[in-house]
């Protein structure tokens, strides 16, 4: 909706970069306020974040030149990621490698680093697709049969029971009304976080907090692939790659949970 926060010396500032900027800060408060009462060290904490973040970036572009080659034209474009183009899935992937190289020089316990990072990634997260919104991109597809095709965010009787119609200079094709899909996920993103934020202090194993995570995010994204107009399904499918993904993301959390819950505590251990 407002792909640009502020102008500065003819320097443009996109609310996107700013909204991913605050999301990332936000993340690594909360992943040290969390580390801290699992007993691991600020420096440590803040290594795996480094580690993390920058895989993940890799990671994320990664996943998109895969999964639209169409964009890219050159060389260039392939690290061009001030023009947008990334994947959180790619990023959740490449985020999950550099968290597991940092845990491995730090000798950190996984699954303790593993249930920090869950929330303070769902808030992010939550934060990043608010900067979807206002770029426009990861948009949803066209909503049928409504009227109203003035610019902003319309209220209507099915679900998801509003939509929205961006201007001209968003990534989003303009005056179309389409499926509110960067909202949604802001908002589902956000109520996982403050789920999983509940469990981490009442969790009975190490993993807990993480495998609950890979589950509903995994069941939110499934179901939001279907009013995304950005990927198109698989032929003969009827899904999209990131469908099949969350699928295995879903089965993954399942199977984890479940041997954790199995593993004896460190003091059962002693």
């Amino acid at each position: 909706m407002y792909p640009d926060l502020i102008e500065i010396f003819g320097v443009k500032i996109s609310t996107y970069g700013v909204l991913v900027a605050l999301g990332m800060l936000l993340a690594y408060f909360t992943g040290i306020r969390l580390a801290r009462r699992e007993g691991i060290p600020e420096d440590k904490a803040e290594s795996v974040f480094i580690y993390a973040a920058l895989f993940g970036l890799i990671g994320s572009r990664v996943a998109f030149v895969l999964e639209h080659p169409e964009e890219i034209r050159s060389f260039f474009d392939l690290i061009a990621l001030w023009k947008g183009g990334v994947s959180f899935l790619g990023g959740l992937a490449g985020g999950i490698l550099g968290g597991l190289i940092a845990v491995k020089r730090n000798s950190l316990p996984l699954w303790k680093i593993a249930d920090v990072a869950a929330p303070s990634l769902a808030l992010a997260h939550s934060l990043g697709r608010l900067g979807c919104t206002a770029a426009g991109c990861c948009y949803g597809r066209p909503v049928p049969n409504v009227e109203n095709v003035s610019v902003g965010v319309h209220l209507m009787k099915d679900f998801p029971f509003f939509y929205v119609v961006f201007p001209g200079g968003a990534v989003a094709p303009q005056g179309i009304p389409l499926y509110p899909t960067q909202l949604l996920e802001a908002g589902g993103n956000f109520i996982i976080f403050l789920v999983l934020l509940l469990l981490f202090r009442r969790k009975s194993f190490d993993g807990e907090v993480f495998s609950l995570y890979l589950l509903l995010y995994g069941a939110e994204r499934f179901a939001l692939e279907f009013y995304r107009g950005v990927t198109p399904p698989i032929p003969g499918l009827g899904l999209t790659w990131n469908q099949v993904a969350t699928i295995l993301m879903m089965i993954a959390a399942v199977v984890l949970f479940l041997l954790l819950r199995r593993l004896p505590s460190p003091a059962e251990e002693r």
